[in-house]
């Protein structure tokens, strides 16, 4: 089976081995998307802003591979205080509210680095017509 993979600007990909996303076949697979600046550096500001950089990463890597928003079907958000939901829940209206995938939110304990408010994984299909 053939395979597609891209990459991102995380410094983890090359250090922990994975890519920012694959494509095998019409199905686009996100790993968990950090909030993560070209440089390596973190995301400054709070979870609207962290969540806003996060989906801007994931939908280049959907593109990248394909893909658009109106592709995504799965979300997973990870976040570190339940108070941010609404905010981070926000973005992802803004993001996906015609589109409407399914979603998981669910808080944990800690993300890689203390900074991080939320890091997010997504699916998507895309059918050839």
């Amino acid at each position: 089976m053939n395979k597609q993979r891209t990459s991102g600007s995380s410094p983890y990909e090359t250090l922990y081995g994975f890519s920012r996303a694959v494509r095998v076949g019409d199905r686009i697979i996100v790993s968990g998307t950090a909030p993560v600046e070209d440089d390596g550096s973190s995301t400054p500001g709070d979870a609207a802003v962290q969540a806003r950089r996060c989906f801007d990463i994931i939908l280049r890597a959907v593109e990248d591979l394909g893909g658009s928003a109106e592709h995504v079907v799965r979300t997973r958000m990870f976040i570190t205080d339940p108070r941010d939901a609404n905010a981070i829940g926000a973005v992802h209206g803004e993001v996906f509210r015609v589109v409407r995938p399914a979603a998981t939110m669910v808080v944990v304990n800690a993300l890689l680095r203390d900074e991080w408010r939320v890091e997010i994984e997504a699916e998507a299909l895309v059918h050839h017509e």
